[in-house]
Formats: structure tokens, C-alpha cells, sequence
């Protein structure tokens, strides 16, 4: 039986404003439990909320950044329920009318395929407090410091049919929200966080119950979580039972999913405006302004790389995502005097690196120096392909720059024309029975056979043979 995948997203954005939402207490990582939350976070008697400006300048650059209606005059609410890191009792947010209203967000998927994912709209609301259930022994621990600091609130239409839609959309308003230098972007810290939709039907049916699995914060996770639940909903209804409305968790450790609570609807939260706090405004000069201080965004980028640095539209989608990707590549590129070798070298070998690590390319502990140094020694001919991997590592390993390694190490590449040509003429010499195999085949053959020379000749040289002369060398030689 075939079954149809409906996937929408709510998206938490941390903004990286100096202070949260309604007080002026900082906002930072890692400080101890319960030591940035005034008064006002608290919600106690006789203190009143002052909406934060930078925070609402940044919701509304948002929403510029993806097409978006900004409405000139957005009310907050109250929300309310108990939870142990709400003290207040209510969540203040918005609802009926948001900063941001309907947009969207162009994706391009593995196949090349492009598809545009509607945004229903985004809210400005503050952050609850954080529970802790490790190390108290069977009890619980709240850590206030998160509570009151500005999030926005992403909420997509269900546009997305699968995991890989639904994860090239989080890593483009990842993209976006780095860009524009309003968050972070960092997952680990909660600092961007996915709650994902799901619900399926048969084609042509009406939309199906859908569930919600919260709290996802890497984009493999949520990739995981999304064909779990499918995988679960299909086997529900194929055994004959009925998906219930719920809020789910997923552990990434066990590759597991929970049912959390059942759903609610907003008629659960008993919303209504909140008396302390006056609508926000906007106005046409605050929005020109805004507009006047965009920074450049993915699309505009990819745009660039391919007419700056002719890269293809494959390349420049991988290389313009993360605004910290970006910035790597182009400093390679300009050290090294070769965007492609520089797209290949952060794509491959150094992508690949950092991920068995699981370090940011941030922490990467080769330089975007380092790397544009050794694509030089590549493209001047210094070193091959397979002694600059062998450089790599040993910059990798914290060993020093390319040229101090290379020339610590000996690995200049050779290319003293009558030394290779003593090596050509001893291995021919050496091997006369593949000398004639190779003299008797057609040229299609002589091309897959010619590579025993090739092998032989950077064996002798300790893979320091210049592969361009030797591949000339060697087919003058053998005729």
C-alpha cells in the first residue's frame, strides 16, 4: 500500500541579543544555574516587562530575509500552563497577530530539484527555563538562566514529503538565520531548535492525525526521528489502529521515540493579550532601513561563487549553506589561486576530516591559510596529489605550515627530467614480459595498463614523481 508523507516544521530561534526578551539580564552560555534571571524573568509582583528593540529588529530582518509580510502592528499574549521551569505560569508570546507573516524559503535538493517551502508565519515569544534530571538522584533540577530569552518562532506549511526536504529546508534557514547574523546557529547549545510534524495518507485523502516530535536539535537526528515516525504511523494504520495527536521525544543515542503528552490546541493555553506590554510598531523607515543593512544572503552567494570563482551550482549550494563554510573557502580560494581545488580540498578531504572528528569548521586545526598554501605547492607542481594528503595530515597533526612540512620532510615533488628518465628506462628494463603485453594491446588497453609503469616508477620515487612528466616519460618510453 502506498502511503503519502505531509511534514511541517516549528522552528525555535535563539536570537543572540545582548539581553533577553523583557529584562536586561544577559544572556550568555554556560554561566552557573540560575544566576542571569531577574525579577522580571521570574514574573513576581510589581515588576513590569519592557520589550527588547534589538530583538524585534532582528525578527523583523527576518522576515525581510525570506520574502516575508511584516506586520506593521503585532500584539503579545499570554499562554498559559504550569510547567517547573515556567515560574510565571504563562509564556508570553504571540499568536493572532505575529511580526512576521506568510514567506518562503527556496530549497535545492540532492537531484537538483528545487522546491519552495511556505512559511505560515513567525512569532516573537520568550524562552522557559531549563529542567535538569541528571545527577539529583531521582529528583529534578531547574536552571532559570534560559527563562525570558527572545526566541522567534518559525512556523512552515506542510510542504515538505519526506527527510531529505524537511533537512535541506532546516540547513537553508540555518543558512539564513547565520547569515543575517541574527543566531548562532548553535544546535548543540539549543540555540536553534526543530519540532517536526509528520502525519501521512493515502494519495488524494485529506490530511492525516499528525504527531509532533520535539526538541530536535541536529539535522541527522532529525532525519532519523522523521523516518522512525513514518515507519511507526505506517505499521499503526496497516495493523488497523488510528494515530493519536501527541507530542513525541526521540533519543539520538538509542535511535528511539517516546510518547510525551497528548496534543494540545491552542484553546488549551487560554490565550489573551497581555495587559503589561503595548502593541510593537514598525514603520516604513524602520523597514528601508533594515533593508538598507541586509547582509548578503545564501542565494546571493551561491550566485557569487558561481560568477566569481565559476564554480558549479552544485558547488556553490555546498559552499555558500553555512556562513562559516563560506567565509573558509573564500580565504582558501584567494590564498591558494584555485577556487576549484579549494571547493574539492573543504568538501573532501577537509569536510570529511572534521566530521569523523565532529568538529566545526571553525575548529578546524588546519587553517584556511594552511589549506590555500598547500593547493599552491599542488598547482605550481611542488607536490602531487598523494604527497599533499600526506602534508595535510601532518598540518592536521599541528606539525607546522605546507612549505616548512614539505621541506622538514623532503617531499618535494621530482622533477629533474633525466633522474625520472634513469628510473623509466630501469623499470622498463626490468619488467620486459609487461613491456611487450603493454606494446601489443590496443590504445583502449594500453591506457589501464599503463598504469603498472605509473605504479612502479612512484614506488621508486616515494610517490615524489611528477605524475604529469612521468605519464609523458613513460608513454615515449614504451612507444
Amino acid at each position: 500500500m502506498s502511503w503519502e508523507v505531509v511534514i511541517g516544521l516549528e522552528i525555535h530561534v535563539q536570537l543572540n541579543t545582548a539581553s533577553k526578551l523583557f529584562s536586561g539580564s544577559k544572556l550568555s552560555t554556560g554561566a552557573e544555574p540560575n544566576t542571569q534571571a531577574s525579577l522580571v524573568d521570574l514574573g513576581m509582583p510589581g515588576t513590569l516587562p519592557v520589550v527588547n528593540k534589538e530583538a524585534v529588529r532582528k525578527a523583523a530582518l527576518f522576515g525581510l530575509a525570506i520574502n516575508a509580510d511584516i506586520c506593521r502592528h503585532s500584539v503579545f499574549e499570554r499562554k498559559n500552563y504550569f510547567y517547573p521551569d515556567l515560574p510565571k505560569g504563562y509564556q508570553t508570546t504571540q499568536l493572532a497577530e505575529p511580526i512576521v507573516g506568510a514567506g518562503e524559503v527556496e530549497i535545492q535538493l540532492e537531484n537538483g530539484e528545487k522546491k519552495t517551502v511556505r512559511i505560515h508565519h513567525a512569532h516573537l515569544e520568550e524562552d522557559a527555563g531549563k529542567s535538569l534530571h541528571e545527577d539529583f538522584h531521582g529528583m529534578t533540577g531547574i536552571d532559570l538562566n534560559r527563562a525570558g530569552t527572545p526566541l522567534i518562532e518559525v512556523v512552515t506549511e506542510p510542504d515538505m514529503s519526506n527527510a531529505e526536504e524537511a533537512v535541506a529546508f532546516a540547513r537553508k534557514l540555518h543558512a539564513i538565520v547565520t547569515s543575517i547574523g541574527i543566531c548562532d546557529g548553535d544546535m548543540s547549545q539549543g540555540n536553534m531548535r526543530f519540532d517536526v510534524n509528520v502525519s501521512i495518507r493515502k494519495p488524494g485523502d485529506p490530511l492525516g492525525t499528525r504527531t509532533e516530535t520535539k526538541n530536535l536539535n541536529s539535522f541527522r537526528f532529525m532525519e532519523r526521528a522523521i523516518k522512525l515516525e513514518v515507519e511507526r504511523q505506517i505499521d499503526v494504520l496497516e495493523d488497523g489502529g488510528e494515530i493519536v495527536q501527541e507530542t513525541r521525544l526521540y533519543n539520538g543515542d538509542t535511535h528511539t521515540a517516546r510518547s510525551m503528552r497528548s496534543k494540545e490546541d491552542a484553546n488549551d493555553y487560554r490565550y489573551f493579550p497581555c495587559p503589561d506590554l503595548l502593541p510593537v510598531a514598525i514603520t516604513d523607515a524602520d523597514l528601508e532601513a533594515l533593508k538598507a543593512a541586509m547582509p548578503e544572503l545564501p542565494n546571493a552567494r551561491k550566485a557569487r561563487f558561481m560568477d566569481d570563482y565559476q564554480l558549479s551550482e552544485y558547488d556553490a549550494d555546498l559552499l555558500s549553506g553555512s556562513i562559516a563554510t563560506s567565509a573558509f573557502f573564500e580565504r582558501v580560494a584567494n590564498a591558494g589561486g584555485d577556487a576549484k581545488l579549494a571547493a574539492n580540498w573543504v568538501m573532501g578531504e577537509l569536510a570529511a576530516r572534521l566530521n569523523a572528528e565532529e568538529k566545526d569548521i571553525s575548529d578546524s586545526p588546519v587553517s584556511a591559510e594552511q589549506l590555500g598554501q598547500l593547493i599552491a605547492r599542488l598547482k605550481d607542481g611542488t607536490i602531487s596529489s598523494k604527497i599533499a594528503k600526506q602534508v595535510f595530515e601532518a598540518c592536521w597533526a599541528g606539525e607546522g605550515d605546507p612549505d616548512a612540512i614539505i621541506e622538514a620532510k623532503g617531499l618535494k615533488q621530482m622533477s629533474d627530467s633525466g633522474e625520472l628518465e634513469k628510473i623509466v628506462d630501469d623499470i622498463i628494463a626490468n619488467n620486459a614480459p609487461q613491456v611487450e603485453d603493454y606494446r601489443n594491446s590496443d590504445d583502449a588497453k594500453k591506457k589501464k595498463k599503463i598504469g603498472f609503469f605509473v605504479g612502479q616508477a612512484m614506488k621508486a620515487t616515494q610517490g615524489k614523481a611528477n605524475p604529469q612528466q612521468l605519464n609523458q616519460l613513460l608513454k615515449e618510453k614504451l612507444g
